[in-house]
């Protein structure tokens, strides 16, 4: 009995065996396939001695010549299939190489795509961040215009104080200017 693992378990296989039909004859195989698979080796076997029939001068052959004619085509059959087998698996390694290297390349713009993101929402909170010192500012520069305002009324009432109290002084300096002149000539003059 073979051994077998399905579904994790492991299981004794069951020998089968077959009857088929070769070149017309009936023989019995035995192997751990199936009696599907037994077919299609006997339905493989017949197809070749098919073709090789209808080769000219292949029916006079010897029987020992038609086995070894089969033998090799069988041969160069499994040959090419061996050999279409080791291209699809070539091509099965490329392939796997080739989405082994897309998965990385994948893996990798993620990442990109990731630190792109951290980069833009960091670049975001630095914009909030600006723009509320620039609404700070503003205000800043709006309370700055609003106190230079105030002080320029402020002192442009201080210039009118100013000019008031010079036209004052100015005022009163004529007044003491024309007393004078008043004490002068009235007052202490000669003819009073």
């Amino acid at each position: 009995m073979k051994e077998t693992t399905i579904y994790g378990r492991l299981v004794m296989a069951v020998k089968n065996t077959a009857q088929v039909v070769i070149g017309g004859k009936i023989i019995t195989l035995g192997g751990y396939e199936s009696e599907e698979y037994f077919q299609k080796v006997a339905s493989y076997i017949n197809n070749k001695i098919a073709e090789l029939s209808e080769m000219p001068g292949y029916t006079r052959q010897p029987v020992e010549t038609k086995h070894t004619l089969l033998s090799l085509n069988v041969t160069d059959d499994y040959f090419k299939a061996k050999k279409q087998a080791e291209i699809f698996e070539q091509d099965l390694q490329q392939k796997d190489q080739e989405m082994y290297d897309l998965k990385h390349e994948l893996i990798s713009l993620k990442m990109q795509i990731e630190e792109a993101k951290k980069a833009e929402q960091e670049a975001q909170e630095q914009k909030n961040l600006l723009d509320g010192k620039v609404k700070e500012l503003e205000k800043e520069l709006a309370d700055a215009q609003n106190t230079s305002s105030a002080n320029a009324e402020y002192i442009a009432q201080l210039e009118s104080q100013s000019a008031e109290l010079a036209q004052y002084k100015q005022n009163e300096a004529d007044f003491e200017a024309e007393k004078q002149k008043f004490y002068q000539e009235v007052v202490f003059s000669d003819s009073a």
